[in-house]
């Protein structure tokens, strides 16, 4: 073999194993890859109801319901636009409260009740995540053209 030809296998088979390994790169970020949706989009059934996804807001006023002996949490999460029933099971962050910001990741059911397999509450009086932040100031925009319309 012609040393041209071997440089040219010894090319052909680093650019296929680069290759190889990218799609394994991205099949890895890909299946850990979770997506932010606001209360708002849920209900206009932008959220996928097979993937899990995390979901943010504010827990409502009056809506957090302790089942007896049980770790069972029902709350609600809201934009201020629309309201989003939560179903979990665990012991919550210290700081989770009502009226605060909070995201919650898991499952959307069929039933339309998000199941969170994680809640997050936000760490001090003035953070709230980006897209939680986001999401709320779109929702207010949007409730403010309704009425102005």
């Amino acid at each position: 073999m012609k040393p041209r030809h071997k440089r040219l296998a010894v090319i052909t088979a680093g650019v296929t194993a680069l290759g190889f390994a990218a799609v394994l790169v991205l099949n890895a970020f890909q299946s850990n890859l979770v997506f932010f949706y606001s209360p708002t989009q849920v209900i206009a059934n932008e959220a996928p109801m097979d993937k899990s996804f995390r979901i943010g807001g504010l827990v409502e006023e009056g809506s957090v319901q302790r089942e007896d002996e049980n770790t069972t949490v029902r709350f609600a999460i809201t934009d201020t636009a629309e309201v989003i029933q939560v179903v979990y099971t665990g012991i919550l962050p210290d700081l989770f409260r009502e009226g605060k910001g909070v995201v919650a990741q898991g499952k959307l059911s069929s039933k339309g009740v998000f199941e969170a397999d994680e809640v997050l509450a936000k760490h001090d009086e003035n953070y709230m995540p980006p897209e939680a932040a986001l999401a709320l100031e779109e929702a207010a925009k949007a409730q403010r053209n309704s009425l102005t319309q």
